[in-house]
């Protein structure tokens, strides 16, 4: 098969494709004949260095994957010729920049059929991100209020329909020229943020999903109500941000995703009734890996990039 390494750290041009044998399947583990591969903007900065998640290199990228099962000789999850996304393994290196990945059957679910291999490779870490964040941590509920900053990229344009089906009412932050984008996904209000000040203008918001980092999160402390929780996938370990939010009597958590098969199969519940889509944004074949991490270099992307086999 073939696969996407790095022998070092760098720009895009350090991704290269190699021949590799194939991986062997541990027991509960299939065998994926990989279609589609989710993009994510953490692959960029581990592949420039700047998280040591995987350590050095040389190392395989990605998580996300949507394929076909070729060989499950040790569980009963899933049989060959299932369709089937997921995100296996994460944090842990999953080698996904693949033809064929080995992944736990219990990190995947069966792929809707209204959903291509290509958005379903989309789906996988920001679906879990957002789901984590606001079912999990954040608990929402009808007539909630939630502010989502970063409403037009991967997390944030999955997470705007999330809180809609859970019935809360939804803002978010884009720039002007993504307005008409996040509010196709059905955000009830838009803040412009190159043109207002966000913590100017909301408040009493419950919850707050920051997808931005930096000081978009101790601004948001003006915009929640008392007792409002702020759940973050940027800043999870900033501790003395978290003892600010804690002594002005607010709620502050961080996001760690992980494999979740009942969060994903909720996602699939989501998308066949029609209430959850991903939006990608462009895709790359494999052998063009080099340019889909130039765009994701750039940043500001209107959902997801994706690879495809």
């Amino acid at each position: 098969m073939r696969v996407i390494t790095q022998q070092k750290l760098g720009g895009p041009e350090v991704l290269t494709i190699v021949d590799a044998p194939a991986p062997q399947p541990l027991p509960t583990e299939v065998l994926v004949r990989v279609k589609a591969i989710g993009l994510n903007p953490l692959e960029a900065r581990l592949r420039a260095g700047e998280f040591p998640l995987l350590g050095q290199p040389p190392f395989i990228l990605g998580w996300d994957i949507s394929g076909v099962v070729d060989e499950a000789p040790q569980t009963w999850r899933l049989r060959p010729g299932d369709e089937v996304f997921g995100m296996p393994l994460f944090p842990r290196a999953a080698n996904a920049y693949a033809e064929i990945v080995s992944a736990p059957a219990l990190h995947l679910v069966r792929k809707p059929t209204s959903l291509s291999h290509v958005e379903a490779s989309a789906l996988p870490i920001v679906g879990l991100t957002a789901w984590q964040g606001l079912v999990d941590l954040g608990g929402v509920t009808e007539g909630d209020r939630v502010l989502v900053h970063g409403g037009g990229g991967g997390v944030g344009h999955v997470a705007i329909q999330i809180a809609k089906a859970l019935g809360a009412h939804v803002i978010a932050t884009a720039s002007g020229s993504k307005r008409e984008f996040v509010e196709g996904f059905g955000a009830d209000e838009v803040i412009d943020y190159t043109a207002v000040d966000f913590a100017e203008a909301v408040r009493d918001i419950d919850l707050v999903l920051d997808t931005i980092g930096g000081d978009t999160v101790e601004r948001s402390l003006g915009v929640l109500r008392p007792g409002g929780h702020l759940v973050t996938a940027v800043a999870e370990e900033d501790s003395a941000l978290a003892a600010k939010f804690e002594a002005a009597g607010m709620r502050f958590s961080g996001i760690a995703v992980d494999p979740d098969p009942v969060a994903l199969r909720g996602l699939v519940e989501l998308v066949e009734q029609g209430r959850l889509r991903v939006h990608v944004q462009e895709t790359f074949p494999f052998e063009r890996v080099a340019d889909a991490h130039r765009l994701l270099d750039g940043g500001h992307l209107q959902g997801k990039l994706v690879l495809t086999i």
